[in-house]
């Protein structure tokens, strides 16, 4: 059973009919096998795809803790990414420490695997940094707000990695709703124009905040990529070993000298956009029950388990071990101090001119009022 969509049908535009998208594991666990991709991923083992189970369960209790947390007062807020943990761990565990990632606010998974302290994770949601860590400590950038900015970063750094020499990659991920914005569309222009070695990837969570992807794509968003010349892939982002081999072709493709590749993961948001949404105000439960049954790990599982690699002695420890992770993650947050007022005029520019200092004279002077 192929369930490819072949890259080269998409170029030509040709009519044959293809497969929804490149699908490994179906929701039942049953491995397919898919002559485009099942190389891609020959190498990766029992125990391999085991410690890959065991990132999804972690990365769902931190986002299940994360959550709690906000529901407690002790968050702002926080951007669920309940569903779609295939998607963010099958992709980044992939990485080399070179590439680099831009990603938007909900990639918390991808920061995981990439190694950001679990405290780091929190800051900005916890209100006592304006960054949550170092970039070049792991080869990602912070966060972008503002939607599809990160796709242009992306594009730019690919475009100096080619400039320097060096087969590092960059990854842009952001979601569906990204998509119709010019910076994405702009990035694309780009990234094709120098042939630069960056990955697009589109999480399609099938939700704009409250917004369905139909109201803006009347067909597969991959379809669109090439239209600027940028071959794509459709990936069922809820099987993390077609993930690993969508985002392993298209790695190696960039090294190469091949350019741009999109990779659109099709998954689902099960939770809200932000804990400030209520999805039950939009959300069709039947649609959402449908969803359930394609739950990224639920299908790992299953397939672990057939093969006899997942026994219930190894299951307890990968949740007891999600479970430390879990604390260790509420303790770090609940540890952060909050920031001197004053420091949130440091590194505002390299070097402080006149005009900032007397902001911040004014507002030391404002501060003080309190105090009389």
């Amino acid at each position: 059973m192929s369930t490819t969509v072949p890259v080269k049908a998409q170029m030509s535009g040709a009519k044959k009919q293809t497969p929804e998208f490149v699908q490994l594991l179906d929701p039942d666990g049953k491995r397919l096998s898919d002559e485009l991709y099942d190389p891609w991923v020959s190498d990766v083992t029992g125990d391999q795809l085991a410690s890959l189970y065991e990132d999804l369960i972690i990365v769902r209790r931190i986002d299940t803790e994360a959550t709690a947390l906000q529901r407690q007062g002790e968050l702002g807020l926080w951007p669920p990414l309940f569903g779609q943990e295939a998607a963010q761990v099958g992709s980044a565990r992939t990485l080399r420490p070179d590439d680099f990632v831009f990603s938007s606010y909900r990639e918390n998974a991808v920061a995981y695997c990439r190694g950001v302290k679990l405290p780091d994770l929190l800051r900005v949601w916890r209100g006592t940094a304006s960054s949550g860590w170092d970039p070049f400590e792991v080869g990602m950038a912070t966060p972008a707000v503002i939607i599809g900015a990160q796709t242009l970063h992306a594009t730019g750094y690919a475009v100096g990695c080619t400039f320097d020499g060096v087969d590092s990659v960059s990854v842009a991920y952001f979601g569906d709703g990204a998509t119709s914005e010019g910076d994405v569309n702009e990035a694309m222009v780009f990234a094709a124009s120098f042939n630069a070695p960056v990955i697009f990837f589109c999480q399609n969570n099938q939700w704009a905040i409250s917004e369905p992807v139909g109201l803006q794509a009347q067909r597969p968003i991959a379809d669109r990529a090439p239209g600027f010349g940028i071959p794509s892939i459709r990936v069922d982002g809820n099987d993390v070993l077609a993930v690993m081999a969508a985002t392993r072709s298209a790695l190696d493709r960039a090294r190469t000298g091949g350019g741009p590749t999109f990779i659109e993961a099709v998954t689902y948001r099960r939770g809200p956009h932000t804990t400030s949404d209520d999805p039950s105000r939009y959300v069709d439960p039947l649609v959402a029950k449908e969803w359930e049954a394609r739950d990224p790990i639920a299908r790992v599982e299953a397939f672990l388990r057939s093969e006899g690699v997942l026994t219930d002695e190894l299951a307890a420890s990968i949740q007891a071990r999600a479970d430390e992770v879990a604390a260790e993650f509420r303790a770090g947050c609940l540890a952060l101090e909050n920031p001197e007022p004053l420091s949130v005029f440091d590194n505002v520019y390299a070097t402080e001119h006149s005009g900032l200092a007397r902001q911040k004279s004014q507002y030391k002077a404002y501060l003080e009022g309190f105090d009389k």
